[in-house]
């Protein structure tokens, strides 16, 4: 079986074929709208995550399939893009989209013998006329060398295809941003009742580097307003603004209520959009705002019905979401993160709408994972379907 990256800068152009558009990619949207961190002291926040537009070459999806056939994977194209759909004979499917790495669809298996769609993605028209696709599983990291050097993995070629139908399916895939920095590789596993995302950085530079940012998932639930966090009780939070990514939903009207906890929360916006000219006073003000709003977690079975914008900090390594207007749920399982991020958009909004969704990510937001030269760091995300 062939390794090697088929999607690099210096690879030979190949026309696209079999495109399709994204209502046919993307079933489960309901919708088509045209809408340096430095030594931490008081949890100051790390800058957001701006996820760069690299170019790329079409990909071939004739050559993606006579190479990679056999394992329970089919291929796509859609314009310059490329689609992944990944299928077990137990009828648990998901949508990776190459080369952005953007998971959009995660249907899991059920016990009632039909399957259901656990993520929110949805589809919007750019200025340019082009169509933007957010929510899913997406990966906003930020990687920085001690020299200064810094980086966002967001293009990724296929180096692998593991497994079949019966079983699982893993598929490799490993950053073309990074030159001869890091190696960083992501793999998707399906599983019968899992999906699981994993980042491993290779670092074989004389210097350290360090990770930053998040795994962001976006579950679809009804209503926030029927949705709860299982298992929370007595974890660290820090309340922060939304995490602002390429492939993040956040309504634009988020924060706007005077509820408890949020004229502090948009009076922080500047400050975690840092490298803004703050002075002494203002991060002063900043921090007395951050005592004053970091707290513990009371609630068991938190609902999430209103707006929020958490960090947990010493939250357990596996919690469960769920929804009660659909009758399921899904456990959320981490390793090598510290951190949680949850994000509620709130129930104002419509049931089964665009932001019918709660936002969980493995998150390094407010302390950066360190990776010594010569050492591999391993973190992972795992979405965990009981339903079965």
């Amino acid at each position: 079986m062939a390794c090697r990256p088929l999607f690099s800068p210096n690879s030979i152009p190949f026309p696209t074929t079999k495109t399709s558009n994204y209502k046919h990619i993307f079933p489960s949207c309901p919708f088509l709208s045209s809408s340096k961190t430095n030594e931490i002291k008081k949890r100051e926040l790390v800058e957001p995550i701006s996820v760069a537009s690299i170019p790329y070459q079409p990909i071939n999806v004739d050559y993606l399939e006579t190479e990679f056939s056999g394992h329970g994977v089919t291929f796509e194209g859609i314009g310059d893009d490329c689609v992944a759909k990944m299928g077990l004979e137990n009828g648990s499917s998901a949508i990776l989209m190459l080369p952005s790495g953007l998971i959009t669809s995660y249907k899991a298996a059920m016990w009632h013998g039909g399957t259901d769609e656990m993520l929110q993605s949805s589809v919007a028209e750019k200025e340019d006329g082009g169509a933007a696709v957010q929510g899913g599983v997406s990966l906003a990291l930020n990687i920085a060398s001690s020299d200064g050097v810094s980086w966002s993995p967001s293009n990724w070629a296929l180096q692998n295809i593991r497994g079949n139908a019966q079983e699982s399916i893993q598929v490799e895939l490993v950053s073309t941003d990074s030159g001869n920095m890091v190696e960083v590789k992501y793999i998707v596993t399906l599983q019968e009742d899992v999906i699981s995302s994993e980042i491993i950085i290779s670092n074989s530079n004389s210097l350290s580097i360090q990770l930053t940012g998040c795994v962001l998932s976006h579950l679809r639930v009804s209503s926030p307003d029927a949705t709860y966090a299982v298992g929370l009780e007595g974890s660290d939070f820090f309340i922060r603004p939304p995490i602002l990514s390429d492939f993040g939903i956040v309504p634009p009207d988020f924060g706007q209520k005077n509820e408890f906890g949020y004229t502090q929360l948009l009076n922080q916006i500047a400050f975690w959009r840092s490298g803004s000219q703050s002075n002494d006073d203002e991060k002063n003000s900043n921090q007395r705002s951050e005592e004053e709003i970091d707290g513990e977690e009371t609630d068991n079975y938190k609902h999430l019905r209103d707006q929020m914008s958490l960090i947990y900090t010493s939250a357990p390594r596996n919690f469960t979401v769920i929804d009660r207007g659909r009758r399921n749920s899904v456990v959320v399982g981490r390793e090598g993160f510290d951190e949680l991020y949850m994000l509620s958009p709130g129930s104002d909004h419509e049931f089964f709408s665009k932001y019918s969704y709660v936002c969980v990510g493995q998150s390094a937001m407010l302390k950066p994972l360190i990776v010594e030269p010569e050492e591999v760091l391993r973190v992972a995300q795992h979405l965990h379907n009981p339903n079965l």
